[in-house]
């Protein structure tokens, strides 16, 4: 240790300003690292240390810590303290070495084959592309969320709850919201479930996913709807699902098509209170059809409702789920399009049999979801604001629904055919000089303004080329703004000229 002492007095001697732990800490690391302190050595107590260099010993055990925890020395009870065999230093080059080695091996494969089937499903057309909200689907009018009053109830709700709250909370969500849900959608769904039933995911999109999981194994078939949601389509690819495209009619899904394309299909998703992205709403005769097809065939119904609470003329439609005799079907709901997006809370609504195995896959992936979020969304459904909110959003997207067909009809009565529709958070606009949509949209995105090609959506069916254009996320004057700005855009369109 006397190369250690004459280091410490050296080191004092030129930098009073660092502290002595510190000093004996880089002492002994350089008496490491150059070899004076071999691999193995044991080092003096920290009483002899602190006693030789007339030191404090809490000084000297200091130093010890900060070298165990990077891994410098090594403790073995009742033997002391001793240098380690392995440095970090060595480990870092080692880490190089390897990094190096394996960047030459370019045929290494470190993901999975259905990661890559995942890549090859498309994502929502140029979304993150553009800022402007128009004309985005989906998005909600966070303009008009009450947002100080949802802050008062959160406050209030944080104020009151009780400590336990802190703690994991049950798997399959908070039950008070699980009570209101239920409550909710028995009232104005005509959905019917227990509060049991209810699983609070994290966004219909997690719902999906862990339905599929659930529901079927990897290589198994399953009906989707053509042109329909990619985030569905994403969830069966993800999960290893081969999905079987089915054309849309006038009533919804075609199941004249469901066993000419799929002998063995064990599920079918469907949007049947408002078809993404045709804005069909599926008859009632073809959801008793699907029912029967599903009970008949011991395959499962994924029922996405995604924006049923916005529909502008008459009740909402009532669920397919609550026409199922037969409990085949796995109801989805989101508060995403209802409140906010950043909510992130969903719901399913799964069959009595089912409910253990879809708390254990939970259990597995995400535990629960916020607590504190479901306990503020509960008290906001339970005080009627929820039920407000959703009334008052119904009046201002029924008017700013109006606003942009009475501007396109103005202002692109040359370039689209619009006409009203009845529910929902966008419109179809077809093309009328035979554009193509999606080299339109692509053109339209470079400009500043987003509109979805309705091919974007398509898998092998080929309909008619329109776009898409959501209404609901910006206000009446942006709309009107927005319009003339798009007519002056498809003006300068290269085929225009």
């Amino acid at each position: 240790m006397l190369e250690l002492k004459i280091f410490l007095n050296q080191s004092t001697k030129r930098n009073r300003k660092t502290p002595i732990y510190k000093q004996v800490y880089e002492a002994i690391r350089t008496a490491i690292l150059d070899g004076q302190l071999k691999a193995g050595t044991k080092l003096p107590s920290t009483r002899f240390i602190s006693k030789d260099l007339k030191i404090s010993r809490n000084t000297v055990m200091n130093a010890f810590d900060q070298l165990i925890a990077e891994g410098y020395l090594i403790t073995r009870s009742g033997s002391g303290t001793f240098v380690a065999n392995q440095l970090p230093d060595d480990l870092l080059e080692a880490r190089k070495f390897f990094h190096r080695a394996k960047s030459k091996s370019e045929s290494l494969r470190i993901t999975s084959k259905r990661s890559e089937l995942v890549l090859q499903s498309p994502d929502a057309f140029g979304s993150d592309s553009v800022k402007a909200r128009a004309f985005k689907t989906g998005f909600s009018a966070i303009d008009e969320f009450p947002l100080e009053l949802w802050i008062r109830n959160f406050s209030k709700c944080m104020r009151k709850m009780p400590r336990v709250n802190l703690d994991y909370g049950n798997t399959k969500g908070y039950m008070p919201l699980r009570r209101a849900i239920a409550a909710y959608l028995g009232s104005l769904r005509g959905v019917r479930c227990a509060a049991e039933q209810v699983l609070i995911v994290s966004g219909s999109q997690q719902g999906m996913d862990l339905a599929m999981r659930i529901l079927l194994d990897e290589g198994d078939e399953a009906l989707i709807e053509d042109p329909g949601y990619l985030g569905a389509r994403g969830a069966f690819l993800g999960t290893g699902i081969n999905p079987v495209p089915i054309p849309i009619d006038s009533e919804g899904i075609d199941i004249n098509e469901f066993d000419k394309r799929s002998k063995n299909a064990r599920a079918v998703y469907v949007t049947p209170s408002h078809q993404f992205p045709t804005g069909v709403v599926m008859s009632l005769s073809r959801r008793l059809e699907i029912l029967e097809w599903a009970d008949r065939n011991s395959a499962w119904v994924i029922e996405d409702d995604y924006d049923s609470e916005f529909r502008y003329d008459g009740r909402p439609l009532a669920a397919l789920q609550g026409l199922d005799n037969n409990n085949r079907v796995i109801y989805i709901g989101t508060f995403s399009k209802i409140l906010f997006p950043s909510i992130r809370l969903g719901y399913l609504i799964v069959p009595q049999d089912l409910i253990e195995k879809f708390e254990s896959a939970l259990a597995l992936t995400t535990a629960h979801s916020s607590q504190f979020e479901q306990i503020a969304l509960a008290e906001f459904i339970n005080q009627g604001h929820f039920s407000s909110h959703i009334r008052r959003m119904r009046g201002i997207y029924a008017k700013r629904q109006k606003c942009l067909i009475d501007a396109i009809n103005t202002e692109l009565n040359e370039f689209l055919e619009v006409k009203k529709d009845n529910a929902g958070m966008h419109i179809v606009a077809w093309l009328k000089k035979g554009w193509n949509d999606r080299k339109v949209a692509e053109f339209v995105l470079e400009n500043g303004i987003y509109v979805a090609p309705i091919s974007h959506y398509c898998i092998s069916e080929k309909i008619r080329d329109s776009l898409l254009l959501g209404y609901t996320g910006i206000s009446q004057t942006e709309i009107e703004r927005n319009i003339v700005r798009l007519k002056t855009i498809l003006q300068n369109y290269p085929e225009n000229n």
